[in-house]
């Protein structure tokens, strides 16, 4: 079974754009490079094209191989096939960590979501996002807050995993 990316983290960003990973998805990361090795430099690719996004998508070297297959499947030519070359496959940045544990982003994807001096990471099960902390704390940490109002006090977001799938209308 493959590992998933757990946790959040804060972490300061310096004048070059280099940011420490959290150790926690470096594992993952590595995991997630069938080409790593104890001593290399595990690689994987940052997405970053859907302009609505306010925060950066990291992809495993597999799951984003695993998301290109699945481009590669629509037919040649289509208008998805199209839009997902180039939202996925485009305009994504491959880089690595390096033996700091670090990454440089660079200054094109540090402008779309705004970071300066400290980024935020969270956790997204087979992805990782990286935000500007002040953009996540007001808008999604507001999303899961104005979701949660909609569920009793007493309510277990674990009850959820038990529920069927809706039925599909056919």
């Amino acid at each position: 079974m493959a590992r998933r990316f757990i946790g959040e983290s804060r972490n300061k960003v310096d004048a070059k754009g280099r940011v420490s990973i959290p150790a926690l998805f470096r594992r993952v990361l590595e995991a997630g490079d069938p080409d790593w090795k104890d001593g290399q430099r595990p690689q994987f690719v940052i997405v970053y094209g859907d302009h609505r996004k306010k925060f950066l998508e990291c992809y495993t070297a597999e799951a984003h191989a695993k998301v290109a297959a699945q481009i590669e499947a629509k037919p040649r030519g289509s208008i998805e096939r199209r839009m997902l070359e180039r939202l996925i496959l485009g305009q994504s940045y491959p880089t690595e960590v390096d033996n700091d544990g670090r990454i440089v982003l660079p200054q094109k994807l540090r402008e779309k979501i705004d970071l300066d001096e400290e980024a935020f990471f969270i956790a997204s099960g087979d992805t990782f996002q990286i935000w500007k902390p002040e953009t996540y704390e007001a808008e999604e940490l507001a999303r899961t807050e104005a979701w949660l109002e909609q569920f009793p006090e007493d309510f277990d977001p674990l009850t959820l995993l038990d529920t069927p799938p809706p039925a599909q209308a056919g």
